[in-house]
């Protein structure tokens, strides 16, 4: 098989988020400038939302539109103390009906069609969106107001909450934005509006140009190779599986960096000054390459990983749950990604390594001292943390049962399996 037509085509999707940052910017100047009121803001970003959900997804763009209005309604319909609930299951069970659409239609028809996975991604960024909104409201964080005029719904009460849902900044590609985060830059864009972002802008897309040039690099480098890296039963198979996952996390890299930059170009995500003076567009990042690729803990890469979707996660699953609340995380982790037996296996094999990384990094600690100790160290736990994610990652993204068995029949899968034996010889770390 061709190995690399696995990988999900962003190219287009890229050219899509691409074709959005001045618009982008049009906002955030007209913003400045004031010749856009407060409702007209809404009205823009949500256009905004819509037009780019039909030209990405066409006929699809309903997978996306029919539950951010509901969601909407739900907000001003339903108690607070029971909305999460309401919110929550409705959104998950649309979008696992579609994601069993998806493997419907890939696993049984072979076929696919890209304007629906481009849907269905948005509208998992959408599950996000709302789940936090639920939660801000259930918990008491945000209040909704009298949105009410007579037996009517007053439509300028609904605007921010459905500019929330559909805001094309973070359409296709996120960062995950709290309510209150999003209506303050929108507010702020007049009353103290944040620096020209066009120096920050700038340099990420050219952040995003250096990674696309690596990605043509990798894929170069696999290609020369003939053999398909999954049948490979060497220790070059093991170097050609982590290649290929870096390919993906190379995708991913350039996917959240330029919905950044499309959010810092409409003014969000501003965090203030440093030291120096200078601004500092972090307030809302998913990206810490540097971190990623030169932590050696799994446990980091878990939390740093996709960093607004993980805060989300820990706040929905992991805070609430009080029995093994790792385990449950990830799994539904693999429930909000569509449940192939790829995501299944993936998601619960790096719930472990997590498990597993605390115990021996516990364990490991007093007898690392410095020097070259420490280099060793960091080193070999380096060395694994990249090779099990690489594991993790494959099965994941090729979803298929298949691929799990040509995973499990390669070396690579030693890697975290000797982490899942530690599970069995060492006791639990202390809390």
């Amino acid at each position: 098989m061709d190995f690399l037509f696995l990988l999900f085509d962003v190219h287009s999707l890229i050219l899509y988020q691409c074709a959005a940052i001045p618009f982008s910017f049009l906002f955030y100047y007209l913003c400045i400038t004031g010749y856009l009121s407060l409702i007209s803001r809404y009205i823009y970003l949500i256009l905004g939302g819509f037009l780019l959900a039909v030209i990405t997804m066409g006929p699809y763009c309903l997978v996306v539109l029919i539950p951010a209005v509901s969601s909407v309604l739900l907000i001003h319909f339903v108690s607070s103390q029971r909305l999460h609930t309401w919110a929550f299951l409705t959104q998950m069970g649309w979008q696992t009906s579609w994601h069993l659409v998806l493997q419907y239609r890939g696993y049984q028809l072979q076929e696919g069609d890209p304007r629906l996975l481009v849907a269905v991604s948005s509208l998992m960024l959408l599950t996000q969106r709302v789940t936090s909104l639920s939660l801000d409201i259930q918990e008491g964080k945000l209040k909704t107001g009298d949105t009410r005029t007579g037996n009517c719904v007053s439509f300028s009460s609904l605007l921010p909450y459905l500019s929330y849902m559909l805001y094309f900044p973070a359409l296709l590609g996120g960062p995950l934005c709290s309510f209150r985060t999003f209506t303050s830059c929108v507010k702020l864009c007049t009353v103290n509006p944040p620096p020209n972002p066009l120096w920050t802008v700038s340099k990420k897309c050219v952040l995003v140009l250096g990674l696309e040039g690596v990605k043509t690099l990798l894929t170069i480098c696999i290609d020369i190779h003939t053999e398909d890296p999954m049948q490979s039963r060497d220790l070059e198979g093991v170097l050609l599986i982590w290649s290929v996952s870096l390919l993906y996390k190379m995708s991913y890299y350039s996917c959240w960096v330029l919905s950044e930059l499309l959010n810092n170009a409409a003014g969000f995500g501003f965090g203030g000054y440093d030291s120096k003076g200078f601004p500092i567009w972090n307030a809302l990042s998913d990206t810490d390459i540097w971190t990623l690729e030169t932590t050696h803990k799994i446990s980091q890469f878990a939390r740093t990983w996709n960093k607004t979707t993980a805060d989300w996660l820990r706040r929905l699953v992991f805070e609430k749950c009080k029995a093994y609340p790792l385990l449950a995380t990830f799994a539904f982790s693999a429930w909000w990604h569509g449940l192939h037996p790829g995501q299944i296996f993936g998601f619960l094999c790096w719930a472990a390594t997590v498990e597993a990384d605390y115990r021996v990094h516990h364990y490991l600690r007093p007898y690392v001292g410095t020097g070259l100790t420490r280099l060793l160290y960091k080193s070999l736990t380096w060395v694994q943390t990249q090779l099990v994610i690489a594991c993790c990652i494959l099965t994941v993204e090729l979803r298929s049962l298949s691929s799990v068995r040509m995973i499990c029949q390669s070396y690579i899968c030693l890697f975290p399996l000797l982490y899942c034996l530690v599970l069995v010889f060492l006791s639990r770390k202390p809390q």
